[in-house]
C-alpha cells in the first residue's frame, strides 16, 4: 500500500523508473516491467485514488471492494524465489500490471482493518494534491508530510494574528 501511495504522489514516467521503484519497495515482480505495465498501473492509482480520496467508511469498503474483486485472488502459500514462505493473493503467473495492483489493493484492505478504515487520505493542505497512509502511533495524521503541515500551521497562525489585529 505504501508502493501505491508512493506511486501515486510521484507517477512513473518509463517502465524502467516502476522497476527500480518496485524493487526499492522490496516488490519481487515475475516478469520485467512494460511501457504497457505503466500505462496500466496509472489508471489502476486512478481508480485506487479514489478509495484513498473516499471519506464516509461505507462507500471506501465498497471501492476497495471492488477493486479487490477484480485484482486479487484466493490467498496462497509461495516461496518463489527462495526468501521464506509468505502469502500471495493473485495468480501465479498474473501480468506485471495486476500483480502491482493486487499487492496496493490487498495491503490497502490490510491496512485498514488492522489500523482503522480513516487511515488513509489526501493531504489536507491548501493546494497539496498528495495522499498519505496513516501509520502513526495516534492516527491523526491529515498532511502528506511535516512540511505540509507546517505551512499549514503557519497559515493558520498568520490568519489568527491577522483577525486579532496583530495582537
Amino acid at each position: 500500500m505504501l508502493l501505491g501511495v508512493d506511486l501515486l504522489n510521484d507517477p512513473c514516467s518509463s517502465a524502467a523508473e516502476l522497476a527500480r521503484r518496485c524493487v526499492a519497495a522490496g516488490v519481487a515482480l515475475s516478469a520485467p516491467v512494460t511501457d504497457s505495465d505503466v500505462a496500466s498501473v496509472t489508471v489502476f492509482l486512478g481508480r485506487w485514488r479514489g478509495v484513498v480520496e473516499c471519506a464516509d467508511r461505507i462507500e471506501r469498503a465498497a471501492r476497495l471492494n471492488v477493486l479487490l474483486a477484480e485484482y486479487a485472488s484466493a490467498p496462497r502459500l509461495t516461496d518463489h524465489v527462495g526468501d521464506g514462505w509468505h502469502l500471495h493473493f493473485r495468480d501465479p503467473g498474473v501480468a506485471t500490471d495486476r500483480q502491482i495492483a493486487a499487492l496496493i489493493t490487498v495491503g490497502t484492505a490490510l491496512h485498514l482493518t488492522g489500523l482503522g478504515m480513516d487511515r488513509l487520505g489526501a493531504c489536507e493542505a491548501d493546494g497539496c494534491s498528495r495522499v498519505y497512509a496513516d501509520i502513526s502511533r495516534n492516527g491523526r495524521q491529515r498532511f502528506c508530510s511535516p512540511a505540509c503541515a507546517n505551512r499549514s500551521a503557519v497559515r493558520r497562525h498568520r490568519a489568527s494574528r491577522a483577525e486579532s489585529g496583530g495582537r
